[in-house]
């Protein structure tokens, strides 16, 4: 398989450091960046990947310019849920009727790219809780064990079926534990779960993930975020294999070191990934008449932030 990560963000990097090493003449690995300064500057000096005390610099293949690489079986997209639409047209040489797409965003708001009109790639969706940490332009820490999910959201061919199973079992040889859903959206839902009760409130916080379990006011309210959020899946008729709030508490304090991705925006001033997680709850809430002020509240937290940055960046 020849298989493509378009950006090169912490799991983009990550996937593709994991990739790379457990490559072979059958599998070829590329990473793409939009941005041809960066691009060239990584290709310069190497992706530089920690993981378990070891720190390595790989000489991964990376291109900024999707016409030279040209169709390739599997294109996993790492970008933000808010520069999807933009990432997908700039992808589009990638993509053929067979490419299957891998939509490895936060929230829920890249759903709606399940029936894409120009029929170029086949929509796979994916959750996955590796923790990955990006430490500079190009150099990420893997900051935790997960587990990976891939699936489809519609029926497909049995060709499609089969690619799918043959990428999972490329990601359990390059140490990505990977299994195909049948349900992807109650899996999709769980991750949503999880980051409406994390992710803000680091940002908020400005704390590691498990930081937030030693207070005990945070902790009250991440419980309350997820159950409002886990009322509104329950009107959207979405089926729950767990307790979202035992599950939440759970994955906060696996992963007690990790520096959640919303949180690594903020310290960078970029914008947060807050409408496709916390505003989708907001949203199917006022779909379905279920009120959801505490995820209301958090989300004009997070968006008093950045304009805070953003107004202090245009002075």
């Amino acid at each position: 398989m020849k298989i493509g990560i378009i950006g090169p963000g912490a799991l983009g990097c990550l996937l593709a450091a994991r990739l790379f090493l457990a490559a072979s003449e059958q599998n070829k690995i590329v990473l793409i960046d939009h941005n041809p300064d960066r691009a060239a500057m990584l290709n310069n000096q190497g992706i530089v990947f920690e993981a378990d005390g070891v720190k390595q610099k790989l000489a991964i293949p990376l291109s900024s310019n999707p016409s030279e690489i040209g169709p390739i079986d599997v294109l996993f997209s790492c970008v933000k849920s808010h520069d999807l639409e933009k990432s997908l047209t700039f992808a589009t040489p990638l993509l053929s009727s067979a490419t299957l797409l891998i939509f490895l965003q936060n929230g829920i708001g890249h759903l709606q790219y399940n029936k894409r009109a120009n029929g170029q790639g086949i929509p796979v969706f994916a959750t996955s809780s590796e923790g990955a940490t990006l430490l500079a332009p190009g150099h990420t820490k893997h900051a935790g064990k997960g587990q990976t999910y891939l699936g489809f959201l519609s029926q497909q061919q049995q060709t499609a079926e089969k690619s799918l199973q043959q990428l999972a079992a490329i990601l359990q040889q390059a140490n990505i534990t990977c299994s195909v859903s049948s349900d992807i959206l109650s899996r999709l839902w769980a991750k949503l779960f999880v980051n409406v009760g994390i992710n803000a409130l680091t940002a908020i916080h400005n704390l590691p993930n498990g930081q937030l379990l030693k207070s005990s006011a945070i902790k009250e309210t991440m419980k309350q975020l997820v159950r409002e959020a886990e009322q509104v899946a329950i009107a959207s008729g979405i089926t729950i294999r767990e307790d979202p709030v035992a599950a939440t508490l759970a994955v906060c304090e696996h992963t007690a070191k990790n520096i959640s991705s919303m949180l690594q925006d903020v310290r960078r001033h970029r914008p947060t990934e807050i409408d496709a997680i916390n505003g989708a709850i907001s949203v199917h809430g006022h779909k379905n008449n279920i009120a959801t002020p505490l995820n209301d509240k958090t989300i004009a937290q997070i968006k008093t932030i950045e304009k805070t940055y953003h107004e202090y960046t245009t002075q």
